[in-house]
């Protein structure tokens, strides 16, 4: 089990934002302090005044144990759109891990998320309600200066803390989910994405009913991983199968689809069946329209092994492949069961490969999050020892705008920034550019054109250009590249509508706008 638990000192709105991240979630919402109440038949102060604060700590811990171990036990587990959930956000009262053994015990049973709150906050939000908190009857300004004192130390031991002053309870909520690496997708059918080691993928994929397993991979990610997921579908008592094709962007193909097809009718697949997608963007979209397509859709699950796939790929729902005339001309919106995220499977990953994915992080944080931006401003050596934070932030850009429009009839092309010049350079380099160096030129060339129609300031493409040159990433077209072929290929971009093709330019960092070039002008945009 995995749980989530609030903790930190009173009034920094535990059980407010815990509820909203259960809601999120899909997850129940459990208030320590309220079982407590409920079990003892009497209110905190009545305990604390009748029997002391050592028999209420009592209570506190056999609670906190009694609630994890049995009330969301598998027998009883939760409900919720369908699935059976083993989790559970629990908010705790302000001292519950004062005790060694509930913090190890909290600890071992999930993820602990502290709550802070500067003075004025705290003292702004426990006026109305001290009443109900009985180690803060009295001078409220001294009482809650010397708790925090006192438990000062114990505080600033956490390793996740977050501060919640100056937002809202909502945007408090999300920035945890971020921490967490955990969303609930439901805008194009229902599935979690969550940031965890692989080694949970058979207790996900249980919890999830899904079953009947079969790993669809690559040549290069099944030497480093496919083992890992194999033995952890085996603790489980799953037998998976193991159906390997050619990596790259040029398998991309409806050939490897056709092999896809006759492998699951090999292995016996049937509509109760999983395909687990275990690689990068390549696998992830022709795995997933495999499964879309097979007996008319059967469930699959995404692990990407790569950043560009973290990030990007594996959310969204969309699935296909590739024709000779474009990338991803073929194709079906069609989510997985669960995306599953671990960051460790980056390590395997070659230095042009994580570089190339970093194009995508950076593409996030110019159309909705300057702080992302800002991190990959860093450069690549601080970029690597930050991996978790990067793809948790990055995947939290893409999940919104997804959520927001599922199939993209309006802002989730802001997603296509780069994309419009990118994929048609990618095509005529025959993939010898990576994806993420595609983009990354695309990014610039499309900057540029931003600033020419006066969308943009000129510092924009110099920031932009700035910071994908700190990570390794190209920023221009190959001069032997003809620009007439580049033209060519964007005629016939799935994004064209009519006689025009809808670009998504920056106009700040953070803001992007949707626009719509004709397809007679589209050499203004590669001056």
């Amino acid at each position: 089990m995995t749980h989530i638990f609030l903790y930190g000192p009173p009034g920094t709105g535990k059980s407010t934002i815990g509820k909203i991240i259960a809601r999120n979630l899909k997850l129940p919402f459990v208030d320590l302090d309220r079982v407590i109440e409920l079990n003892a038949g009497m209110s905190i102060s009545q305990i604390m005044e009748q029997q002391g604060e050592p028999a209420f700590r009592d209570m506190e811990t056999t609670t906190l144990i009694e609630t994890v171990g049995h009330a969301f036990s598998v027998t009883n587990a939760v409900k919720s759109g369908g699935l059976a959930h083993m989790e559970a956000v629990i908010a705790l009262g302000g001292g519950a891990l004062l005790r060694h053994e509930n913090r190890a015990f909290a600890e071992s049973k999930g993820k602990v998320i502290l709550l802070m709150a500067e003075l004025k906050t705290l003292l702004e939000r426990l006026n109305i309600e001290s009443g109900n908190r009985p180690l803060l009857v009295g001078d409220l300004r001294e009482k809650i200066t010397s708790l925090l004192a006192k438990r000062g130390d114990h505080y600033k031991s956490f390793s996740s803390i977050v501060h919640v002053d100056g937002k809202t309870a909502e945007q408090n909520a999300y920035q945890i989910q971020i921490a967490l690496g955990r969303h609930y997708l439901s805008a194009m059918g229902e599935y979690d994405v969550v940031v965890e080691s692989v080694g949970q993928i058979a207790n996900l994929s249980y919890e999830r009913g899904l079953q009947d397993p079969i790993i669809v991979t690559d040549e290069n990610v099944a030497k480093f991983h496919a083992e890992k997921v194999i033995a952890s579908l085996h603790l489980s008592g799953f037998e998976p199968k193991v159906l390997t094709v050619p990596a790259g962007e040029a398998h991309k193909n409806l050939e490897t689809i056709n092999q896809l097809w006759h492998g699951f009718l090999e292995a016996g697949l049937d509509r109760k069946s999983t395909v687990i997608a275990l690689g990068g963007g390549v696998i992830g979209d022709m795995a997933g329209f495999a499964a879309s397509t097979y007996m008319r859709g059967i469930n699959w699950v995404a692990v990407p092994t790569t950043l560009l796939s973290m990030v990007d790929a594996s959310l969204g729902g969309k699935t296909g492949f590739d024709l000779p005339e474009g990338k991803n001309l073929i194709g079906a919106f069609y989510p997985p069961k669960l995306v599953l995220a671990d960051t460790q499977l980056l390590k395997t990953l070659p230095d042009a490969e994580l570089i190339s994915g970093m194009a995508e992080v950076v593409k996030h944080g110019i159309i909705s999050d300057p702080e992302l931006f800002s991190l990959c401003a860093r450069g690549l050596d601080w970029v690597k020892n930050n991996l978790e934070e990067i793809v948790k932030r990055a995947m939290a850009v893409k999940i919104k705008i997804v959520e927001e429009d599922p199939y993209e009839n309006g802002f989730r092309s802001a997603l296509n920034l780069g994309h419009t010049v990118g994929h048609a350079v990618e095509l005529i380099s025959q993939f010898n550019l990576r994806h993420g160096e595609a983009i990354a030129i695309g990014m610039v060339a499309e900057a540029k054109y931003s600033v020419r129609v006066g969308l943009a300031g000129v510092g924009l493409v110099d920031a932009i250009t700035e910071s994908l040159k700190g990570l390794g990433l190209p920023i221009r077209i190959p001069e032997e590249m003809p620009r007439e072929e580049i033209i060519r290929v964007m005629r016939v971009d799935k994004k064209k509508n009519a006689n025009a093709i809808r670009f998504a330019l920056p106009v700040e960092i953070g803001k992007v706008e949707l626009i719509a070039v004709r397809v007679t002008d589209l050499e203004s945009v590669l001056e």
